[in-house]
């Protein structure tokens, strides 16, 4: 998981894996089936523990505006967990579709789109629920606050600190209510 996070996927080499995994090349395959198989299981592994937490609160807050805040203080958390912080590896292992493998690049959009459609799901509620007026675009709230969540992924991989994601966090939220 570590090499693919910090090298990406198309960047790190079967040599690479062999040689962190203490295998030969016929055994990762005969255990993996394909690099591409091994980064599946690398992105669960990523989704288990260091991405996990981020997008727990979405469903159980109280208000869809808390869940998002949950959602945004949490990734800046998560984001610098470790030194030096590395963002999200769904983020940032395979963000070029040009030249890129497209299984891959196809798998982490999927990802990243999933996550859209949670918020899309939770911001619908909030209008159902009156938090929302029915004239809210949630396509584009969720996208937004998507966008600073990908952003906050970048910047903490260029050495952000948790307290300025932290206060991007709470700036995002500025924007809550104020949308045409």
């Amino acid at each position: 998981m570590d090499l693919f996070w910090r090298k990406g996927f198309d960047n790190t080499s079967i040599a690479d894996l062999t040689d962190r995994l203490g295998l030969s090349p016929p055994s990762l395959y005969a255990a993996f089936g394909s690099k591409e198989q091994l980064f599946r299981e690398a992105l669960d592994l990523y989704a288990q523990t260091d991405g996990s937490g981020i997008w727990n609160h979405l469903e159980t807050a109280p208000t869809a505006k808390e869940a998002v805040h949950r959602l945004l203080r949490a990734t800046a958390e998560r984001y610098t967990a470790s030194n030096p912080a590395r963002g999200c590896m769904i983020v940032l292992s395979a963000p070029q579709m040009e030249g890129g493998n497209t299984a891959i690049c196809g798998e982490l959009k999927a990802r990243r789109q999933e996550n859209v459609i949670q918020l899309e799901e939770r911001l619908r509620q909030a209008v159902e629920e009156g938090e929302l007026t029915p004239a809210t675009d949630v396509a584009a709230l969720a996208s937004y606050f998507a966008t600073v969540q990908q952003g906050m992924s970048i910047q903490a991989r260029d050495g952000a600190s948790r307290e300025t994601l932290l206060a991007v966090a709470d700036y995002a939220m500025a924007a809550w209510g104020t949308a045409p």
